[in-house]
């Protein structure tokens, strides 16, 4: 599937996609003889420069830098949560509302079923993750994936529903982080973040997180404890947003790049330093260049993760998750 938005990096590729389909389009359009000389030539040159594609695009994708991660994690036609949910799951039923404040549509969840015929495999999950939007007027409507303290808490009272009933958790995070407005302030955004560290270490079901695209500070971390922590291979998760990181050590958003680096936020750093568990490997140019592909993946694994899981009692999972985390960030001095 060709993307509609071209990043900067992907410029040289695209130029060459259309000069390649001009060409095509050209030798089915009749105007070249079909015995000369020339239609042969055409078709000679057609499939050197699909070579020369194929090998850039491999040049490319492959070789990118973190910054071009972040851009790849933000890419507008990226499946987000909704989208997993339709491709992986089936008899989705969202589930609204905190029993306080209101209904944050920056954060969706509810029961669905997560199956494979083939391996027979069938589970009820509680699902919940941050949403998007496609367009400035659904962004609006979701608030950018933002949520606010009145989200958490739903996200928080799903969870809980999921314990009762014995169902695993799967939350999906893509989100620039939890909104930073007075209101939300006022509302007591840092208490229902941390209140959800609290409680989700000693959940006592399964619960698997999934970093889909970008995971920035509390406004992931906030549905992000569980026992086992994926990553897609194109997104990032820090604790700052390079931009946000240049801002204070910079006074400018222009060394955006180089706080990417510093920041070691791709798949590949995180994994290294014990961060995250397992990386969900992306069709090659991006999630967004096969959906349904990038979503057969992450579902596969997921019920991979969850067939481990379920053999093991409330008591040794929390336990487990607990020491998880309680290892990060430890260090020796030699």
């Amino acid at each position: 599937m060709a993307a509609k938005v071209v990043l900067d990096f992907e410029k040289p590729l695209y130029e060459l996609e259309e000069k390649l389909n001009e060409m095509r389009v050209y030798l089915k359009s009749g105007e070249v003889d079909s015995m000369s000389e020339g239609r042969a030539g055409l078709k000679r040159e057609i499939e050197s420069l699909e070579a020369k594609v194929e090998s850039l695009r491999k040049t490319i994708y492959k070789n990118l830098t973190r910054w071009q991660r972040v851009q790849l994690a933000r890419h507008p036609e990226r499946p987000y949560t909704l989208d997993y949910i339709y491709m992986m799951m089936k008899d989705f039923v969202e589930l609204s509302g905190d029993r306080n404040f209101g209904d944050d549509k920056a954060i969706i969840g509810g029961f669905a079923r997560l199956e494979d015929e083939s391996a027979g495999f069938s589970q009820s999950v509680m699902v919940i993750g941050h949403q998007k939007g496609r367009d400035t007027r659904s962004n609006l409507y979701r608030n950018f994936g933002m949520a606010q303290p009145e989200g958490y808490r739903k996200a928080l009272r799903l969870m809980k529903l999921a314990e009762k009933f014995r169902k695993p958790v799967i939350t999906l995070i893509d989100t620039p982080g939890a909104f930073p407005g007075i209101e939300a302030e006022e509302r007591g955004q840092a208490e229902a973040i941390a209140r959800n560290l609290y409680e989700m270490a000693a959940l006592k079901v399964p619960v698997i997180c999934v970093i889909i695209g970008e995971g920035a500070s509390g406004g992931a971390i906030g549905i992000g404890v569980g026992d086992r922590i994926l990553m897609a291979e194109n997104a990032w998760y820090s604790v700052i947003s390079p931009e946000s990181c240049s801002s204070i050590l910079w006074r400018s958003w222009n060394y955006k790049e180089q706080a990417a680096e510093a920041l070691k936020l791709t798949a590949d750093d995180l994994l290294a330093q014990g961060i995250i568990d397992r990386i969900v490997t992306e069709p090659l140019g991006g999630a967004h260049h096969n959906p349904e592909a990038m979503a057969a993946a992450l579902k596969s694994i997921l019920i991979e993760e969850l067939q481990g899981l379920l053999t093991k009692d409330a008591r040794t999972l929390v336990d487990e998750r607990i020491a998880k985390f309680s290892s990060m960030g430890v260090w020796e001095e030699s």
